[in-house]
């Protein structure tokens, strides 16, 4: 008669600190993010000194969506996370780097929804990050 001896079978590694490194530069971002409207609206309702820091927050974002890149590459090669993050990634830098073009050459007409596209992204990025979802590493349900 066999005796069945339970087999070990080693734990998947979860993305521990790639997955803190991404909350916390995720959620930078979408305080940065989420500012932008504010300001923006302030300079409309007749604060002109605003635009000057819509302009600023708007530039720095481009810095930190490539640290987004580098986090998003460190959460799916070290951690084992989720692949689909890096093109996002990748696309929210090049979406926001026409942002700030768009907003320096005045075309309001592009800049306003790409504006609200960017939001809606970042909201959705930041919500997941502190998802349950976010902690399984990859190949696992």
């Amino acid at each position: 008669m066999e005796t069945l001896v339970p087999q070990k079978v080693a734990p998947r590694r979860a993305p521990r600190a790639s997955l803190w490194t991404m909350r916390v530069l995720l959620t930078g971002h979408l305080a940065a993010v989420l500012a932008q409207p504010v300001l923006a609206g302030r300079y409309l309702t007749g604060d002109v000194d605003a635009i000057e820091v819509h302009g600023l927050i708007g530039s720095l974002l481009a810095l930190v969506a490539m640290a987004l890149i580098a986090g998003a590459l460190l959460y799916v090669v070290a951690g084992r996370g989720r692949l689909w993050i890096l093109p996002v990634a990748v696309a929210l830098f090049f979406a926001e780097g026409i942002q700030i073009g768009m907003g320096h050459a005045g075309q309001l007409e592009l800049h306003v929804p790409l504006g609200v596209a960017i939001v809606v992204t970042a909201v959705l990025l930041a919500a997941w990050a502190w998802s349950p979802a976010a902690r399984r590493p990859r190949g696992r349900r």
